[in-house]
């Protein structure tokens, strides 16, 4: 099976039922559902998997056992493959509203029409930008405490961050790991005060309070983790086996504010409960969105992106019964 999605011949101004706006798991389900709907469907994104890329070992995906995140995808592709949806690899830089339908913009390929839209462009996780960060990902750096945490039983990890996510995860990690180091940047932290009291009263967590990761070392995994005192100047390296960057997300809000996709205070697209936007026939779905935030998996958003294919299914439906 191929990671890279085949397209067909896609002709510039080509009218579909929807275009879906990503190639995360979210668009992934949403074009299988779309499909299967018997919606002229086209899939326009840039990167197959999305987030799922800077994953390792997936276990926490139903009926899926122990898969490595690059077969993940490649299943996804195939399933969607099966059912001969066209994927553009390309960038969507805008869409516009004329008359009954949607004009889609892309970087490269031209434009293309649609009568609803699926948005499924996920988020971008904040990154360390240290050395052996990149590096190791999938081996020892993990973004998904949620994700990740039972592949480190009775290991050394360390948690960066000082939000929900962060103090969320290094308790749920004190259940697996020996020991856990908790790294924040200042003195206090901004989770909720009942989690910090839970997790300083974890016995195997440790709080490194003003500090900053510098380096993440290893050789096939994760070995040391570089992390320096910002008040003091002194450096410590921690024998750890993972690092866990829970230090938040960074919302498409450019994208949804050029196309006028309402967001909430966060950036986050603003859906209702059947992924419906402030725009008529655009839905949205994923990692995008204001659902289910503090609980990104890709079990939430495959369920998203089959709930806005029906949305954008029903839609149609509609609409043809009032002409």
């Amino acid at each position: 099976m191929s990671l890279i999605p085949r397209s067909t011949n896609i002709n510039p101004n080509e009218k579909f039922d929807t275009i879906i706006i990503g190639l995360g798991p979210a668009a992934y389900s949403a074009a299988l559902y779309a499909a299967r709907y018997m919606l002229k469907t086209l899939v326009i994104g840039e990167t197959p998997g999305g987030q799922l890329t800077e994953a390792g070992e997936v276990d926490d995906y139903l009926g899926l056992i122990g898969v490595q995140a690059s077969e993940m995808i490649k299943l996804f592709n195939a399933h969607v493959e099966k059912y001969k949806v066209p994927v553009l690899m390309d960038r969507v830089e805008s869409f516009k509203r004329e008359g009954e339908e949607y004009v889609v913009k892309t970087k490269r390929k031209g434009e293309f029409r649609a009568s609803t839209l699926i948005v499924a462009v996920g988020t971008k996780r904040r990154k360390l930008n240290v050395p052996g960060e990149n590096e190791f990902i999938g081996r020892g750096v993990s973004y998904c405490s949620v994700c990740d945490a039972p592949l480190f039983k009775n290991r050394p990890v360390v948690v960066v961050g000082g939000g929900n996510s962060a103090l969320d995860g290094a308790e749920l990690l004190s259940r697996y790991a020996t020991k856990v180091y908790l790294v924040h940047r200042r003195e206090e932290f901004r989770a909720q005060p009942i989690i910090v009291k839970l997790v300083k009263e974890k016995p195997n967590v440790e709080l490194i309070l003003n500090s900053v990761v510098k380096e993440i070392k290893g050789d096939k995994l994760v070995r040391k983790v570089v992390v320096q005192n910002m008040k003091t100047g002194e450096v410590r390296e921690i024998d750890a086996n993972g690092i866990f960057v829970e230090i938040g997300f960074e919302p498409p809000t450019e994208f949804a504010k050029i196309n006028g996709l309402e967001v909430d205070e966060q950036g986050y697209i603003k859906v209702d409960d059947w992924t419906r936007t402030n725009l008529p026939g655009v839905f949205a779905a994923g990692d995008c969105t204001n659902k289910w935030i503090g609980f990104r998996q890709v079990a939430t958003s495959t369920a998203m992106g089959a709930v806005a294919a029906h949305s954008a299914y029903n839609y149609l439906n509609e609409r043809k019964g009032k002409t």
